[in-house]
């Protein structure tokens, strides 16, 4: 059951920025933890980045140094920053998100297309 609500994606030129929002503002549960998944045409979905709950930070190695995952606690909304993109980030983006209970819910997607 999707229970995030994603934004920020977009189309994007090579090089470009953009920052994608996980909410569960409104919702009754509060994101401990969390991962961002993407899947490309043709490609099965792969994880990105997580966040635990302790703040440890991971990244598939093909976006090192140019993604970044983070939470805003206050704000019980995940985030995900991504600079320099490439045309092969292009993907449906997804967040997932675990509360302190252990339920874990999906955002809808959020399309992020890199090309000139």
């Amino acid at each position: 059951q999707v229970r995030l609500v994603e934004s920020g994606g977009g189309l994007v030129q090579p090089g470009g920025s953009l920052r994608l929002s996980c909410a569960a503002s409104g919702s009754t549960f509060t994101i401990s933890a969390g991962d961002w998944f993407r899947r490309a045409p043709g490609k099965e979905r792969e994880l990105v980045a997580l966040i635990t709950r302790g703040g440890s930070k991971n990244y598939r190695d093909s976006v090192k140094g140019r993604f970044t995952i983070s939470r805003d606690n206050a704000a019980n909304t995940l985030y995900l920053q991504m600079n320099n993109l490439k045309p092969e980030d292009t993907a449906v983006y997804y967040c997932h998100g675990e509360t302190w209970a252990g339920n874990a819910y999906w955002g809808q997607g959020t399309q992020v297309t890199v090309s000139s």
